[in-house]
């Protein structure tokens, strides 16, 4: 799920299939916020897309074991970017100058930089959620909970341990976040803090990679297999 101010649309990766198989069943949604131009298949012929960002006017999503590129203006792959040993890459956020990328299996964030792609961290336990605050400083959700991970060498520092196995991971402010668990939970950390905002497990409806609108302070919850997108209100 991403916003896209620029062009005041929202963009979905839909995987169709399943997460983990090549089956090309999978496509990207795009839709403008007041329902305009809804093209249910704007991008089609991928296996499982994932996470999103957007740099330079194209669209990056994770695709398994690859990076797609997306022309946005055509609407069109314009490049495949293969990741030796990759598994399940995940989410996918931008700096404003390069791409980086989880992969949750094997435990790496990938970097992209001018068309090549490399290991930017490894050893990271089910790491999925990544973004950037407006400082150019890498938060991720992992299993060990909410972390900051130095853009050079060393540890990364726990922000909050009760939040693990996190999935979508939306920066507020450096002090607050919105962190989803996909099974069905919300959270609000604020420093250092979590609360807990929505839980949905008992309607099955799962709460995957979020997205969120500022201006109209929206966190966007894709169900997952309720094959819908709800918006809730942030008010804290």
């Amino acid at each position: 799920m991403l916003y896209d101010k620029e062009r005041n649309v929202l963009f979905v990766s839909n995987i169709s299939g399943k997460p983990t198989e090549k089956d090309g069943v999978g496509f990207i949604s795009k839709q403008g916020l007041d329902g305009s131009d809804e093209q249910l298949e704007w991008v089609k012929g991928l296996d499982a897309p994932k996470g999103m960002a957007i740099l330079n006017d194209n669209l990056y999503v994770t695709n398994i074991d690859e990076l797609v590129e997306i022309n946005i203006a055509e609407g069109t792959i314009t490049n495949r970017y293969p990741v030796e040993g990759a598994q399940f890459l995940n989410d996918v956020a931008t700096d404003g100058k390069h791409i980086y990328f989880s992969d949750m299996s094997t435990g790496k964030i990938h970097m992209m930089e001018d068309g090549q792609v490399s290991v930017f961290k490894e050893g990271i336990e089910n790491i999925n959620g990544l973004a950037f605050n407006q400082q150019g400083e890498l938060y991720g959700l992992d299993g060990r909970g909410l972390r900051k991970f130095p853009m050079e060498d060393g540890e990364p520092e726990v922000i909050n341990d009760v939040v693990t196995g996190g999935d979508g991971l939306v920066i507020i402010n450096d002090n607050t976040f919105i962190a989803s668990r996909w099974q069905g939970e919300i959270y609000l950390i604020q420093n250092g803090k979590e609360t807990l905002l929505l839980d949905t497990k008992d309607q099955n409806s799962n709460t995957a990679d979020i997205g969120y609108i500022p201006e109209e302070q929206l966190v966007l919850v894709p169900t997952f297999f309720a094959n819908k997108v709800v918006a809730y209100k942030l008010s804290y």
